[in-house]
């Protein structure tokens, strides 16, 4: 028995056996249930693969640094796996060895180090607690019950990929997660540097909530994986922000590739620091799968008038984003180019834009091989897939199959790999013109949120055939070659950039709304990243929330307070819609006063919030005693209460410290902020000084 004794934290492990046996927090036991220690996927040349865990080791020995397990079961008798832990810097430190002793089998993933603490329930807060999770980017989990029945569920991560699986980096956003408690929590950090693929989840397990970091190994048939980074857990007081704290902390001294904060870096351009606000809209048809004429919008001078009423309403500078403006077919990758209606058209656009000192960005969608679009009838390269050999660039399983889950609605076709010689060629090739097209922004990777790529088993396309730091390392050596070929142009993708990227994805459609089909949005990721990078507040598809009142004004606000760019999403005949799909035109925000909002927070930023919003550091928010209102959402889930307020506290470059309080209703609204008690005006904002 191994047991570590730290000021606030006991953690006792009996590695004979092979599992925790006490983790005390706050002189109260949080372990619930016996749980192997490790779980291992092997995988055979055939494909098979095979679990083993450590209650399956025959041979199971404390050593000086932890534990050592050998003589599993058939057909890998000699795998081997060693563990150890140690204290330092207030915490333990956990790492592990996968050792297959096996010319024709690999590791394909480990989860480590596995706990069953409390279940998840907010109405025995004595008792069970939430799971925070840097989730589309930033979430609390209070219930298994909300969370399960929607399909941001716990799912194991497979080929072929999809989006919602709980994956770093992709919609998972950092290598952090964290049990929380009212009176303690447990924060739980992978500090790894070279920010290979994790799953980071947790799942209902009997009466507890089993944790389960899961590490992709990366490696090739007959090598062993080791962890060269800590698995860090550390007690914390409970709140979100200390465990943010804590990664933020390992984030500034392991800086991912061309991470820079925002005040140095002189490449930014100058409608980066403006906060524009964003406006989106189709110039053809008008959801994903409609039928794809050309709309009111369409020629894209058209929308001028709309978009000069819009502007001198607000007094924004604006970024339009447009849809379905590709002139292949809509959410048909990779062949977006040349734009819908021809180059000539789009450039007039572009350049009327540019006089009224607005910018211009585009929608893509990815990484995908479109074989036939399901939305325009003539578009079906697949003589163009099939003459040049480009299966050989597709992600494949471990079978050698090639197939798609992604988009299936809108297209037929296939995952690219950038990895692969072919497919990084072939993306390369495919976006080219994009760079030269005097853009000023493109969302170049809807669907691969956070910016990764997807799963490939490949084994002749150069990587490891499985998943692993390789997908990482391929990501960023072609995102920063197209940084380079493009130098005045930003990219970003759906969801905010996951940590290794957000040197190269540097504004992205920040969808945190989406967080309400399973817990309570919080700013997670503004906490760690805000001072690098920026992003938008995004299309807000799926976002209406129900209520007494109509919700837009809240999330503009929730969004605002974060420190992100704000989004408008228009009908194609121009009229503001409440979010992206939605299709009940009798149902739109009330549009002067969404309008009014935006004007006063876009005059807020000018002339006091700047200093905190654009560069500033987020830090924990003074309490802030405010009316509630009920919402729920419009897919059905259950009624939830949301604050009147938004509220955010910073820290300034200059070191001064500021919260920020946003009044999204249309009346004041009175409240106490720490020991002050003050009025916010209807659409409007303020900030409270706050002593150092």
């Amino acid at each position: 028995m191994r047991t570590c004794k730290l000021d606030n934290m006991t953690l006792s492990v009996d590695f004979a056996t092979g599992h925790i046996t006490s983790l005390i927090l706050n002189d109260i036991e949080r372990v619930v249930a016996a749980t192997p220690l490790f779980r291992v996927r092997l995988r055979d040349v055939a494909g098979q693969t095979y679990h083993y865990t450590a209650y399956e080791a025959g041979t199971r020995a404390e050593t000086k640094f932890g534990g050592l397990y050998c003589d599993f079961p058939a057909p890998f008798e000699d795998l081997a796996v060693a563990v150890t832990l140690t204290e330092a810097d207030g915490g333990v430190r956990w790492g592990i060895t996968v050792n297959p002793n096996a010319k024709d089998a690999f590791a394909e993933w480990v989860d480590f180090p596995r706990v069953t603490l409390p279940d998840l329930k907010r109405e025995d807060p004595e008792r069970g607690g939430e799971m925070l999770l840097p989730y589309n980017e930033g979430i609390l989990v209070s219930s298994h019950l909300e969370r399960d029945a929607t399909d941001f569920r716990f799912w194991e991560p497979e080929y072929p990929s999809i989006g919602c699986y709980s994956l770093f980096p992709n919609m998972i956003s950092s290598q952090m997660m964290a049990y929380l408690w009212k009176d303690c929590g447990l924060y739980i950090g992978a500090h790894d540097p070279d920010r290979g693929v994790k799953a980071l989840d947790f799942y209902r397990d009997g009466e507890g909530t089993t944790v389960q970091p899961r590490l992709f190994c990366g490696v090739d048939f007959g090598e062993h994986f080791e962890t060269d980074y800590p698995l860090v857990w550390k007690a914390t007081d409970g709140c979100w922000e200390s465990s943010a704290e804590i990664y933020r902390a390992w984030f500034e001294a392991n800086l991912p590739p061309k991470a820079k904060k925002v005040k140095d870096d002189t490449t930014l351009p100058d409608w980066y620091e403006d906060s524009p606000l964003i406006v989106t809209y189709p110039v053809r048809g008008w959801h994903d799968t409609d039928v794809m004429d050309p709309n009111p919008m369409f020629p894209y001078t058209n929308a001028l008038p709309v978009l000069d009423r819009i502007r001198n309403a607000t007094e924004s500078r604006l970024m339009v984003i447009l849809m379905h403006w590709e002139g292949t077919a809509p959410w048909a990758p990779p062949f977006v180019w040349p734009p819908y209606g021809g180059v000539e058209s789009f450039s007039q656009f572009r350049d009327a834009l540019h006089s009224k000192g607005d910018m211009l960005g585009v929608y893509c969608s990815g990484f995908g091989y479109t074989t036939k679009s399901r939305l325009v009838d003539d578009y079906a390269p697949v003589d163009h897939y099939e003459e040049n050999g480009l299966a050989a660039g597709m992600c494949a399983g471990p079978d050698g199959s090639i197939v798609s889950k992604i988009c299936t609605a809108q297209r037929e076709g296939y995952d690219i790999c950038p990895a692969s010689p072919v497919g990084r060629k072939l993306l390369d090739e495919a976006y080219a013109p994009l760079f030269e097209s005097g853009l000023d922004y493109v969302q170049i990777l809807d669907q691969n949120h956070g910016g990764g790529q997807y799963f490939c088993y490949a084994r002749d396309h150069g990587h490891p055939p499985a998943p692993g730091a390789w997908m990482t390392h391929s990501m960023q050596s072609m995102l920063g070659g197209w940084n380079d070929k493009a130098p005045h142009m930003l990219f970003g993708c759906e969801s905010a950039a996951a940590e290794p990227f957000i040197g190269s994805l540097r504004f992205s459609d920040n969808r945190y709304e989406l967080n309400y089909f399973t817990g309570r949005p919080v700013p997670l990721y503004a906490y760690i990243y805000h001072e690098y990078l920026r992003n938008f507040m995004g299309n807000q598809v799926c976002g209406d929330l129900r209520g007494e009142y109509e919700t837009l004004t809240h999330r503009i606000a929730y969004s605002f307070a974060a420190g992100d760019c704000l989004t408008l999403v228009l009908s194609p005949d121009g009229r503001i819609q409440s979010y992206w799909g939605q299709r009940d035109l009798s149902d739109l925000p009330d549009r002067d006063k969404v309008l009014t909002l935006i004007r006063n927070l876009t005059r807020f930023y000018r002339e006091e919030a700047k200093p905190y919003l654009f560069a500033g550091r987020m830090i924990p928010a003074l309490p802030v005693e405010c009316p509630e209102r009920e919402f729920v959402g419009n897919w059905g889930t259950r009624p939830f209460t949301l604050p009147v307020l938004h509220s955010t506290a910073w820290e300034a470059p200059d070191g001064s410290r500021a919260q920020i309080l946003v009044n999204p209703e249309d009346f004041p609204v009175e409240c106490r902020v720490g020991n002050r008690l003050i009025t916010i005006s209807g659409l409007s904002a303020v900030t409270v000084q706050i002593e150092s």
